[in-house]
């Protein structure tokens, strides 16, 4: 009876911290990130700024503005997320 007893109390201990991590889990990936990629991550210096973002076909456009001025449109793959262009205006 009381191995029974000492199942039955380690069984609930089991289920309430598995609902628990679950419940933790869902909270962190639901709030962590916002899925848009700072300008360093982009290969860009510190203190250029993303102004627009648009998607077609797997890849993201991101207009930067450079601390320089300067804007680009950077052509990123939507998959891996790396910089596979970039489109610089004429000066």
């Amino acid at each position: 009876m009381a191995l029974l007893k000492a199942l039955v109390i380690g069984m609930g201990v089991l289920i309430v911290a598995g609902t628990v991590t679950l419940v933790a889990l869902i909270v962190q990936r639901a709030g962590g990130d916002s899925g848009v990629m700072p300008p360093r991550a982009l290969g860009q210096p510190a203190g250029t700024r993303i102004m627009s973002i648009a998607s077609a076909e797997g890849r993201i456009a991101v207009l930067v503005t450079r601390p320089d001025g300067s804007e680009r449109v950077l052509l990123v793959d939507g998959r891996s997320g790396r910089v596979v262009g970039e489109l610089r205006a004429a000066e």
